[in-house]
């Protein structure tokens, strides 16, 4: 081992070359930042071209190292914060949350047992107890943080299988599963996130096993067809685990009607997970809040802060609204959790999660609403919602762009349409102009599809874009759309 000791510590030697690593990155990232192109511009081709690993027997010591990184990593870097970069829900971060992330790296908190994380441990029960006022729960500290959505929405569709069993007196847990596992039904809306297929394969009922219900014309679920969709589940003698409402689609932004779902689902005796990875946001809004009315009706909630609470990735949430649940996934390990500690009182955050070893990603949020405030917070939280209507308005009134749909949250559906053009010509000339645009470094615009139709997408997070700014982004669309209808 080299005469250098390279670990972090309290000795003057690992203090000083700390503070010159974190000097010359952070250097590196001011620099960075005055980049003016949103991206270099650089195909996947040449990045797998550039990109060369350089593990010697010596090392390069911790300056080349950094200088290599910013060669090879930062400069070819996303810049998130640039006004045209508006394809996904990929937010700017605060600056906060940038002093919190040296906290939390510095100190390498694990949140597997108190004495790994003493006052972290404390701090996350405290926010957790926060966020169910936030939702409109009972007192109390059932939740977790977590790496983000589809981990907090595995959580809520596992307990609730584990529940759905535990009621015909069978221990998922103890004994696996058991009986028709083909008769066993999830239901979401057609425009619910792919982590609900993902997670049932996951917990080994497959894709089968989810339905999905069909959406209105802003792709909220149907309640009509949810209402058909349980009686015909009744027919065929399934049995319906969990309804995954959604709050906030990844495209559309629609908020389902929480509230109808959860009266529905409670004559059943059905569990409701509501998927609020993006809409959650709402709950510090001043002007939306009420677009979550029967949030608080929810068995579990998904919440991200990594989108619209604009902090560093990862940083999630999950809440359970009876904490009586979470005896489904209890497991004791005396090195972690023991019975001696928890009859001392000694917290114990590693039952509630899926994972042992996590990071302290709960200081983030602590330290954005200690810094902003909620008033704060609530105005760069509306911005969106407010600038995507601003936005739609003025899309409406151009002749070669048309609308989508209304929005709904932070997002603006739209598609650039030619005087003439069948319907498979306009889809590829908007798939193209989203390439072109990457392409060219100028700016990243979502392309996805709405009832079939591909458009673009503008996914409007960052609370320092203004119309102009869109509008300037919109110019450069139907410039591009022009010039390659015309190449």
């Amino acid at each position: 081992m080299s005469d250098l000791n390279p670990i972090l510590s309290g000795s003057a030697q690992s203090i000083a070359a700390y503070q010159e690593a974190i000097e010359q990155s952070t250097n590196a990232v001011v620099q960075w930042l005055k980049q003016p192109e949103m991206y270099q511009g650089k195909t996947v081709e040449e990045l797998r071209e550039r990109i060369r690993l350089e593990f010697s027997e010596q090392g390069l010591g911790n300056q080349a190292a950094i200088e290599r990184a910013v060669e090879y990593f930062l400069k070819d870097s996303l810049s998130v914060h640039h006004p045209q970069c508006v394809a996904h829900l990929h937010c700017p971060s605060l600056v906060i949350s940038q002093a919190a992330e040296v906290l939390i790296n510095a100190t390498n908190q694990s949140m597997d047992s108190w004495d790994q994380s003493p006052s972290a441990t404390l701090i996350e029960i405290k926010l957790i107890e926060w966020l169910r006022e936030q939702v409109g729960y009972p007192a109390g500290d059932a939740g977790v943080f977590t790496s983000g959505g589809t981990q907090s929405n595995l959580m809520g569709l596992m307990l609730a299988r584990d529940a759905f069993f535990a009621r015909q007196g069978h221990s998922v847990q103890l004994h696996g599963l058991t009986g028709d596992l083909s008769k066993i039904k999830v239901l979401c809306s057609e425009s619910a996130h792919f982590s609900v297929q993902k997670n049932m394969a996951l917990m080994g009922l497959g894709y089968q096993s989810v339905t999905q219900v069909k959406t209105d014309k802003f792709s909220r679920m149907d309640l009509n067809d949810l209402t058909e969709k349980l009686a015909q589940a009744k027919a065929r003698g399934e049995q319906v685990m969990a309804i995954v409402a959604t709050a906030g689609t990844t495209d559309a932004g629609a908020i389902d009607p929480l509230a109808e779902i959860a009266a529905l689902a409670a004559k059943e005796q059905i569990w409701v997970h509501v998927d609020a990875a993006w809409g959650g946001a709402l709950l510090l809004s001043e002007k939306y809040r009420h677009f979550l009315n029967g949030l608080e009706l929810a068995d579990s909630v998904t919440l991200d802060f990594h989108k619209q609470f604009f902090q560093t990735i990862s940083c999630g949430a999950f809440l359970l609204k009876e904490a009586r649940h979470y005896q489904l996934m209890r497991y004791q390990a005396a090195y972690l959790n023991s019975d001696f500690d928890e009859e001392q009182g000694v917290p114990n955050l590693v039952s509630k999660s899926l994972q042992t070893t996590r990071r302290f990603d709960a200081l983030k949020l602590w330290m954005g609403l200690e810094a902003l405030g909620k008033k704060q917070y609530a105005d760069i939280i509306d911005n969106g919602v407010t600038l995507a209507q601003q936005v739609a308005q003025f899309v409406a009134e151009q002749p070669q762009l048309e609308l989508v749909m209304q929005p709904q949250l932070a997002s603006v559906l739209f598609r650039f349409r030619p005087e003439n053009g069948d319907a498979a010509g306009v889809a590829l000339l908007n798939q193209r102009i989203g390439d072109a645009l990457l392409a060219s470094g100028s700016a990243n615009v979502g392309v996805t599809e709405a009832d079939g139709v591909t458009c673009l997408k503008l996914t409007l997070l960052n609370p320092t874009v203004c119309l102009e700014d869109v509008k300037v982004l919109l110019a450069s669309v139907m410039a591009c759309g022009r010039q390659l209808q015309n190449a």
